[in-house]
């Protein structure tokens, strides 16, 4: 008993079949991804980290949120803080200085709430008191003076920021740290 078996060839198999003497072919109407407000939408977006913004501007653009905390929403200044802030929400933070878990916003929005830094809820003046830039470790300071909107009520803060290397935050600035000058959690935190 003899038996023999044919296999199709290549080209037959093609579901797009090539003309003779052509190694690709490709015709097709492109499909319309984006929506007709696309724009519109884009310019929407959260505002936060910019890879164009520099230490400088990442800290101001983060305490101009925070003098108009309650527009256009309440506590609006402080989700842009988050969207700043460069710590592993995974994991418990220094970013306050003592280590706490600031994973879930509301945590973190409780701290801004607490005495000594709500100075910077609707602050009415700020001044900068010195910088440093660090290079070689991609880090920038700032000691900042802030004047809140109830009488007598000041206090010095440190901003650390850190330009990331590698991953998607490669290349922006975000908040390491944002320290008060004294003993910020003496009467404790409603944490």
């Amino acid at each position: 008993m003899s038996f023999s078996l044919s296999l199709p060839s290549p080209q037959s198999l093609s579901l797009f079949p090539r003309p003779a003497g052509s190694r690709f072919r490709a015709s097709a109407d492109v499909p319309d991804f984006l929506s007709a407000d696309w724009l519109e939408s884009r310019r929407k977006r959260p505002f936060g980290p910019r890879l164009s913004f520099s230490a400088e501007e990442a800290v101001r653009y983060q305490l101009d949120a925070l003098m108009l905390n309650d527009q256009p929403r309440q506590d609006y200044g402080i989700e842009v803080m988050y969207r700043f802030a460069g710590f592993d929400p995974f994991e418990r933070s220094t970013y306050f200085g003592p280590f706490f878990d600031l994973g879930q916003f509301e945590r973190f929005r409780r701290i801004f709430h607490h005495s000594t830094y709500r100075v910077f809820l609707g602050h009415k003046e700020r001044k900068i008191l010195s910088t440093l830039q660090v290079v070689e470790q991609n880090r920038y300071k700032e000691r900042i003076w802030i004047r809140g909107a109830r009488p007598e009520e000041e206090e010095v803060f440190q901003f650390t920021m850190v330009q990331k290397v590698g991953g998607c935050w490669d290349g922006y600035w975000l908040t390491e740290s944002v320290l008060h000058d004294g003993d910020s959690f003496a009467g404790g935190v409603a944490y």
